[in-house]
């Protein structure tokens, strides 16, 4: 099992948000940003703070995948 944070870029494109407006709303580091962007690991506080700034709710961010359906897209 995989995980990724698509629904996290398409909620941003839904609240007219650039990934540098919520980087600095969130005070995320440039380094956990990019983690996000390759589905990489970060920290449960990193995605409570992202929730937190976008008042929605941990599944509106983050979608649990089967492995080969994060690389069919």
């Amino acid at each position: 099992m995989s995980y990724t944070f698509k629904p996290l870029w398409k909620l941003l494109i839904d609240k007219d948000m650039t990934r540098e407006q919520l980087r600095k709303n969130t005070s995320l580091s440039s380094a956990t940003m990019a983690k996000l962007a390759k589905d990489g690991n970060v920290t449960i506080e990193v995605l409570a703070r992202i929730c937190q700034a976008l008042g929605v709710q941990l599944s509106d961010i983050c979608q649990i995948t089967k492995k080969e359906d994060v690389y069919n897209g």
